[in-house]
């Protein structure tokens, strides 16, 4: 009897189902990455059979412990649905919850989620929850691109073969770029070097034995002894000896300037061996700094005034980014000496203002002067600029040398210094050293002596 009750009650109420659950499915829409300053719309798709509670859209955070509110719609106090589309299919109503984003930063990079809340169909005092997710994929295109010299300014190597490493830096991608070198257009096939060396002797390509000696620095008496001996000097000569007899100064007594720039005659492979490695490190803005290494032994008779370009490619590019150096070994270095007439006491400054080409990478900067001491007593000074305190008169007609050179080669620059008198320091009162000489000297030295006398007494 009672079965049948509850049966007229369901034939003549088909709605009135006691006890069904409202229905809520909860999807978002999946989003390609995107590109900073891009304008995106976040759509949270979802189809109830109940009635709309509340919509809540949240940022996630700190790997997902903390969610930050970015929208809310609340159905009890707001009558505005125009941020969703609604059509009624079949009993189930399917909505459309929509965020802007005009225009995206690297900060919001990161998971989203979509909350709808409906109520249930069986009492209002109960609130079905459902929820979405998506992580928005920000990217950003490279910034910065620049090619450096490792370990440089450094000397050029005339009885060596040394190696050599270019540096690649790019910054202010997201994610780590594809990052390759170039030489001369063609691309370079390198051998990978996962770990960073432990040390140039267990990675590195070993220095070549077999070169010939470079006869133009050796001393002409050296070369007159091979002239008379019918034969030609071998690789046994000692280099060093060479070196030293450049040093020599008889040999460079010379006002003129002199261009050294010839190259041992080194027997090298055809192709060099590159060897290449790729770092990268996040940083605190949310990019990535890509740091890529090109390293071979420089042979500065085939690899002076050779191109290498450092290439990038990046999704969020549309075509590849470079940055290009040529490597150039130094050429007539331009020397300026300030005052142009310089006078007994005066400070004389010589500097090098540059070259006539565009060298890479940056050259090492040695003053010598010729046939002596410098006016501080040391033998070489460093550095663009020489500076002499206080110039003697002692130091009329002395010449200085300035050797500028990086691994490609070097140049030797001579300047004279002509000293004038000064009106205003009577001859013979300086010695080389700037210190009182002759009669002031003397007359000085006198007054002194009878203060101590008088003191005494």
């Amino acid at each position: 009897m009672d079965f049948c009750r509850a049966l007229r009650a369901v034939l003549r109420c088909p709605g009135c189902r006691q006890g069904q659950t409202a229905y809520l499915t909860v999807s978002i829409e999946p989003l390609p990455p995107v590109v900073v300053g891009d304008a995106v719309t976040l759509k949270c798709n979802f189809k109830t059979d109940g009635k709309m509670r509340e919509i809540v859209w949240y940022r996630v955070t700190d790997g997902g412990t903390i969610k930050q509110k970015i929208f809310t719609f609340d159905a009890m106090f707001s009558t505005n649905f125009s941020h969703m589309e609604n059509y009624r299919k079949r009993e189930d109503l399917v909505y459309q919850s929509t965020v802007r984003l005009p225009e995206v930063r690297i900060s919001d990079n990161g998971p989203y989620e979509c909350h709808v809340g409906i109520y249930d169909r069986a009492t209002r005092e109960k609130v079905v929850l459902a929820s979405g997710n998506i992580f928005l994929n920000v990217m950003a295109p490279p910034t910065s691109i620049s090619v450096l010299a490792a370990d440089t300014p450094a000397p050029f190597s005339r009885y060596q073969a040394q190696n050599f490493t270019l540096v690649c830096v790019v910054s202010g991608g997201k994610p780590a770029p594809l990052v390759y070198f170039k030489r001369d257009g063609e691309p370079i096939e390198a051998t990978p070097l996962p770990e960073p060396p432990a040390g140039a002797g267990s990675w590195a390509p070993r220095n070549l034995l077999h070169r010939d000696l470079d006869d133009t620095k050796v001393p002409k008496s050296l070369a007159a002894e091979g002239e008379v001996g019918g034969g030609r000097l071998t690789a046994t000569a000692d280099p060093p000896r060479g070196l030293a007899a450049e040093r020599d100064p008889v040999t460079e007594t010379i006002p003129e300037t002199v261009v050294s720039r010839e190259f041992p005659r080194w027997v090298h492979v055809a192709e060099p061996i590159y060897y290449f490695r790729h770092t990268h490190a996040p940083v605190s803005d949310g990019t990535v700094e890509a740091r890529a290494t090109l390293t071979w032994t420089l042979n500065p008779q085939i690899d002076n005034e050779a191109l290498f370009s450092c290439e990038v490619k990046h999704p969020a590019l549309s075509m590849p980014m470079q940055s290009e150096v040529t490597l150039v070994a130094p050429k007539g270095p331009k020397i300026m000496m300030t005052p142009t007439r310089a006078r007994v006491g005066d400070t004389v400054r010589i500097l090098v203002q540059g070259f006539q080409n565009e060298v890479f990478p940056e050259p090492l900067f040695t003053w010598t002067r010729v046939g002596s001491r410098l006016l501080d007593g040391s033998a070489e000074h460093d550095g663009k600029e020489l500076v002499l305190e206080r110039v003697p008169a002692e130091l009329n007609g002395s010449m200085y040398r300035c050797t500028a050179q990086n691994p490609l080669g070097s140049t030797d620059t001579h300047t004279r210094l002509i000293v004038f008198e000064n009106p205003n320091i009577p001859r013979g009162t300086e010695d080389s050293n700037g210190s009182l000489t002759g009669h002031c000297g003397f007359r000085l030295v006198l007054a002194l002596t009878l203060t101590v006398i008088l003191e005494l007494t």
